[in-house]
């Protein structure tokens, strides 16, 4: 069944996340953004809210996102979220794990520390980092595939990368950390790909640090009606930086400690 045989067409809304879900599941590209572009993250959650009830598949986790400095005061927010659907959450093993990008989309890989949260309070609207903290019940190395049909998306500003998903195209999930919680600011971080470092980092290397993701990420799903469930994943942002590959290339994001993760991207549907 395609997006047209369930799509109601109504308001611009409805008709951008129609246009973005259509080329996520045909895996094709959009050369421009479908419709007037947001300029409130209400808006561009609007637009999320319409994609995820017509996207074919269920939640399990969230990736966080940060918004430029320079955006911050305008759209009011420091984070951005999006959701992460069972078919693109992989397990990293020995093999590469392929990413499978959109041919004449946007791919990027990103050295990320992911949170599984246990059960929340789905009533409680504000959280704080102590009570965020306590929700968590592992912690593990990962790395998100950024993905979006539409190749300029992280030109375009935070509103419309909320707007298609966070530009989150899927999330391999590595070991879990030991002992998370004295371990973590000491783990060294770097991407490779193709055989070149690109970048290193640390997890204060996110703006107030990925613990601060996890609150935000409980809180804002909370407020929007979708408290997270037991068991959900949380993706806390970019360790070393956003790094755009094209397809064919291969990376390694190294936890020192902890592990490599390896991948290999491929065109979607290949």
């Amino acid at each position: 069944m395609s997006v047209a045989d369930v799509y109601q067409p109504g308001d611009q809304a409805s008709d951008i996340a129609a246009r973005f879900v259509e080329a996520r599941l045909g895996r094709f590209g959009l050369p421009d953004y479908p419709g007037s572009k947001p300029t409130s993250m209400d808006e561009a959650y609007a637009t999320q809210e319409v994609a995820i009830g017509l996207f074919p598949d269920e939640i399990v986790g969230w990736k966080v996102g940060m918004v430029p400095p320079a955006q911050q005061a305008i759209l009011n927010a420091r984070r951005l979220a999006g959701p992460v659907f069972r078919r693109n959450l992989w397990t990293a093993g020995a093999a590469p794990t392929e990413l499978p990008a959109i041919v004449g989309g946007f791919a990027a890989v990103e050295a990320e520390f992911v949170a599984r949260v246990g059960k929340v309070d789905p009533d409680k609207m504000d959280w704080t980092l102590d009570e965020a903290i306590r929700a968590i019940t592992a912690l593990h190395i990962g790395v998100e595939l950024a993905g979006s049909p539409l190749p300029t998306i992280n030109d375009l500003g935070s509103a419309v990368v909320a707007s298609d998903f966070g530009n989150n195209g899927g999330l391999v999930l590595g070991p879990e950390i030991e002992d998370w919680a004295a371990r973590l600011d000491g783990i060294e971080v770097e991407t490779v790909v193709d055989g070149q470092s690109i970048g290193t980092g640390t997890a204060d290397s996110i703006p107030a640090g990925v613990l601060e993701s996890v609150r935000f990420l409980i809180e804002h799903c909370a407020r929007r009606g979708r408290p997270v469930a037991e068991g959900m994943l949380i993706s806390t942002g970019a360790v070393t930086g956003v790094h755009s590959v094209p397809i064919g290339a291969r990376s390694v994001c190294s936890f020192s400690g902890v592990g490599e993760i390896h991948c290999s991207v491929v065109a979607a549907g290949s």
